[in-house]
């Protein structure tokens, strides 16, 4: 069974509060979107802004492959013509093949909101919709409340509805607009409408209830076969209906046919780039698509996931282009260790139970592994017997001062030894961090000059135990990159210069280990890295 995709991250998601996109963002994710197998990509409302009307006026010269661009608005304004109505006008102009119209369903809303009659508000939605099909539109017609409306007053709620049917509508879209219905009301309503209007029924939800996905499915087995929502479910307040676990579900697990296969396994990174080009983290424990969907952590659920992959996983990641993930902590077991290390290409054979040991040692301590694969890979080799460190750090001495008229300054002296060599440098830098970063790599790039490209790209502190006030323990974590790749190594102390040393030292070595075995310092993207 063919379910219609409809799209309107680009004019509902956007409603969510700290979400703005720029014309720019706006034509790339309507790429995006195109490219992955969208049925419906909602543009915008025309009639609202200069940067939607210029969004249809860009999106006219593109060539779209697979999706029909709508433009939004809603129906004329009570008591005037629709010829004359500013916003039909614009709809018009934005010269796409579809036109969403949005009319109202809920009494309430006619004679509070609208102060106008409920006669006058089925008049507004015939004229509106007949209007657009007058010009050769394919109309959707949005039946805002329509669950409110339908509960506060079935027989008008449907009587909106059937004036859009009636003028044409090729599409009649029922919404939970205030996001508080549940699925059994959803479901019950929709196969009331079902028996009564011959025209396709869609279904637009929000979650303020954390039921807009359950309430869209709930709806498609009852009869919709167009559903309406947003990537990762952006959207005002709590958000529209997630078309990012909506797709999956209803193809994987219900057989209704939404995308090509092909299509599917780019839906991680479709939800992965609109988070990217909206400036949003991607949640990592996002159904079907986080980096923590397919992660498995307790060593019973590794052991068993590395005899029988399902075991412990509801689909096959690669369905959704995601990956398996085993993640090291104090809850491993030997195999975490085992099936870890040979992602990374490490070999751990006859290592795994001092491996382990080591995690929960250090790990009682305050380090954490999950987020430090780079770390953790140094723990497997060093744990070998025939492991040769490219350099062994002996003394560290950092000094931070203010003195009158001047401002703070850093400055770190290290020690390091490369093979037979003693190396003695000093270096400042605008923090401690730095001048420690300076002055070991002016040791060591005289020795290993591809160090160069190796740059540490983020920092961050986590404190442990606040209670202790400056006292606490504290994690560091150091993200380096070299060109694209990307890995994370970890330090744990109560003094955050140590802490920040010991993970300065670790992205350091992994390199040069890396370098020596002839293999690539890590996976390249950050979706593939265990988190």
């Amino acid at each position: 069974m063919q379910i219609f995709l409809y799209d309107t991250t680009l004019r509902d998601g956007t409603q969510r509060e700290g979400l703005s996109l720029s014309l720019a963002d706006k034509l790339k994710i309507a790429r995006e979107l195109d490219r992955f197998g969208m049925h419906y990509i909602e543009g915008g409302w025309p009639g609202s802004n200069p940067k939607d009307a210029a969004f249809f006026a860009e999106a006219a010269k593109m060539e779209w492959k697979h999706a029909k661009i709508a433009a939004f608005g809603s129906t004329r304004r009570a008591n005037s013509k629709p010829e004359t109505d500013a916003n039909l006008k614009a709809l018009l102009d934005a010269n796409t093949p579809v036109v969403t119209l949005v009319g109202k369903s809920w009494t309430l809303h006619v004679t509070e909101v609208l102060e106008t009659t409920l006669e006058e508000n089925l008049a507004m939605i015939r004229d509106s919709v007949a209007l657009m099909k007058a010009h050769g539109k394919e109309v959707i017609y949005d039946a805002e409340h329509f669950f409110d409306g339908f509960r506060a007053d079935n027989t008008y709620a449907l009587a909106t509805i059937k004036a859009a049917a009636e003028a044409g509508a090729d599409w009649i879209v029922l919404c939970d607009t205030n996001g508080g219905s549940l699925p059994d009301w959803i479901s019950a309503v929709v196969q009331q409408v079902k028996g009564k209007i011959k025209t396709q029924l869609g279904i637009h939800t929000h979650n303020d209830s954390e039921l807009a996905v359950a309430n869209s499915l709930a709806a498609i087995v009852a009869g919709c076969r167009q559903v309406q929502g947003t990537i990762n479910g952006y959207g005002e307040r709590c958000g529209n209906a997630n078309l990012i676990s909506i797709i999956p579900n209803l193809q994987v697990k219900m057989g209704m046919f939404c995308v090509l296969p092909d299509q599917l396994q780019r839906l991680t990174e479709l939800s992965r780039t609109v988070s990217e080009i909206a400036n949003l983290n991607p949640d990592e424990h996002a159904a079907y698509v986080g980096n923590s969907a397919f992660a498995h952590k307790g060593g019973i659920h590794v052991a068993a996931v590395a005899k029988v992959e399902h075991s412990y996983q509801h689909i096959d990641p690669v369905q959704v282009g995601n990956r398996k993930r085993v993640v090291i902590s104090e809850l491993s077991g030997r195999g975490n260790i085992k099936m870890r290390a040979e992602e990374l290409g490490v070999e751990s054979a006859g290592l795994e139970r001092g491996v382990l040991e080591r995690v929960k040692l250090l790990e009682s301590k305050g380090f954490q592994f999950e987020a430090a694969e780079g770390s953790f890979e140094l723990l497997v080799r060093r744990a070998a017997a025939d492991y040769t460190a490219p350099f062994k750090l002996l003394d560290v001495v950092t000094i931070v001062e203010q003195r009158r008229g001047v401002e703070m300054q850093a400055e770190a002296t290290v020690k390091l030894q490369i093979g037979e060599e003693i190396y003695h440098t000093a270096a400042s830098g605008n923090g401690p961090v730095n001048a420690l970063d300076q002055a070991m790599r002016k040791a060591l790039l005289s020795r290993y000059p591809e160090l160069a490209d190796v740059h540490l790209v983020d920092y961050k502190v986590r404190i442990l135990d606040s209670e202790s006030a400056t006292g606490a323990t504290t994690r560091v974590l150091i993200e380096a990159a070299m060109g694209e790749e990307r890995w994370t190594t970890v330090g744990c102390s109560e003094n955050i210069i140590e802490a920040s040393w010991q993970a300065l030292v670790d992205s350091l070595e992994l390199p040069l280990v890396r370098a020596q075995s002839n293999q690539p310092v890590l996976l390249k993207h950050a979706e593939t890295v265990a988190a």
